[in-house]
């Protein structure tokens, strides 16, 4: 009899103590999978809109920390970045976090990305229905439609409101839900300014609101006609397309001393400044690391513990081989095959199920865990390890082994 079928003989000898095992392995894979890819996931997403921006620079305000957290600019920067030598086209962006309320007055936390619609910097990406155009009509909105029950909406045509105006949707994304900025509602600059400026009203207008809430009527008409942006009106960020064949560390610099008070950074400076945040400064990376970590001891403990009790009921047999001049590498390598089918029996199915979890989140939650080849390989590595170093366990006791066990009674 081989090595290997001794050592799948002994794996399978009990079956219900390998399945629990296995679980324990595929518990072990679920966790440190799922983690690293919410973590990737996570990652990516917080810098999705930059990503997904066609701008060569983005000029934001010289404190900024991240996309959510910086000091609004001027409409005027806009104007003022056209003008610099050597940038092709300007665009405003801006990005605030809002309130949605709907028809029964239930709130949803929202971030308003107000964009030029006609622009070519910026626009929403996986449009599935609906188009960018409809953003031209004042007081409309795009939205994921992994939003649509946060929002208590359902499809096109379907409102609610914000600060104290109407949002209609018009449109409908794939996979914009940000894990960062939430459910986003992309719009017209023009209503973005109007959102950003209108206040939080007690009640509802009573042309959006259902029976059961109390309402409000407005006077003069509502919604109220968007007036025109003027250069004081403030943004969030100022989107750059340079000229063809441009430096770009030169026109950044040109930018600087153009615009006061603002910093300029080229689109992968942007997005690995908003990536470096969220996973060194927010702590989150941390978390999700530990979470990880906690994975692999459940599955050293768990696979440890199944080793160490097989081989303690197969003592007799590695008392036989050392008998038989069998060297104590030769009993190793029985042990590490357990090890290694236990890996492998348990990491599969583990994967299949995270892959599964993960493509079930990102169609129904919006949410992105990114599981890819490389991060899959390092998995596959992590469990090997951890089920070999868990064999450590079961080695200590055979090695202490005495072949004359062979007999006793």
């Amino acid at each position: 009899m081989t090595m290997a079928s001794i050592a799948r003989r002994n794996l399978l000898e009990d079956l219900p103590r390998f399945l629990v095992a296995q679980a324990g392995i595929m518990f072990a894979v679920s966790l440190v999978t799922l983690q690293t890819g919410i973590q990737n996931g996570f990652t990516e997403s917080s810098s999705q809109i930059i990503d997904q921006s066609k701008a060569d620079i983005w000029v934001s305000s010289a404190n900024m920390v991240h996309l959510g957290l910086s000091i609004p600019l001027l409409l005027e920067r806009r104007n003022q970045a056209a003008a610099v030598a050597g940038v092709n086209r300007a665009e405003a962006l801006i990005i605030q976090g809002s309130i949605w309320r709907d028809a029964d007055d239930r709130l949803a936390s929202v971030t308003v990305v107000g964009f030029q619609p006609e622009g070519q910097l910026f626009t929403p990406w996986d449009m599935i229905q609906g188009h960018v155009s409809s953003l031209s009509t004042p007081y409309t909105v795009i939205v994921d439609q992994a939003s649509l029950t946060a929002l208590d909406a359902q499809e096109i045509g379907d409102a609610g409101i914000v600060g104290a105006l109407p949002a209609r949707i018009t449109g409908i994304t794939s996979g914009t839900k940000s894990l960062v900025l939430g459910n986003l509602l992309f719009t017209s600059l023009d209503s973005a300014v109007a959102y950003g400026s209108s206040p939080l009203s007690p009640k509802l207008p009573c042309g959006y609101a259902t029976n059961r809430v109390d309402c409000q009527r407005i006077e003069g008409g509502f919604p109220p006609k968007p007036r025109a942006l003027a250069t004081t009106d403030e943004i969030n960020f100022v989107l750059v397309q340079a000229k063809p064949g441009e430096d770009l560390a030169l026109l950044k610099q040109r930018l600087d001393q153009a615009l006061p008070s603002t910093r300029a950074y080229t689109r992968l400076e942007m997005a690995d400044l908003n990536q470096t945040y969220w996973q060194e400064r927010s702590g989150i990376g941390f978390v999700l690391g530990l979470g990880a970590v906690v994975g692999v001891i459940v599955g050293v403990v768990v696979v440890g513990q199944i080793l160490y009790a097989s081989i303690s009921e197969h003592l007799k047999e590695f008392g036989t081989l050392k008998a038989m001049g069998a060297s104590n590498w030769v009993i190793y390598a029985v042990i590490g095959e357990q090890a290694l089918w236990m890996a492998i029996l348990g990491y599969l199915p583990g994967m299949v199920l995270c892959y599964g979890v993960a493509v079930w989140a990102s169609s129904t939650q919006g949410i992105l865990i990114l599981i890819t080849p490389i991060s899959a390989v390092g998995v596959l590595g992590i469990t090997i390890g951890m089920c070999l170093g868990a064999s450590l366990f079961a080695i200590q006791r055979v090695t202490r082994v005495d072949p004359a066990i062979v007999f006793k009674g």
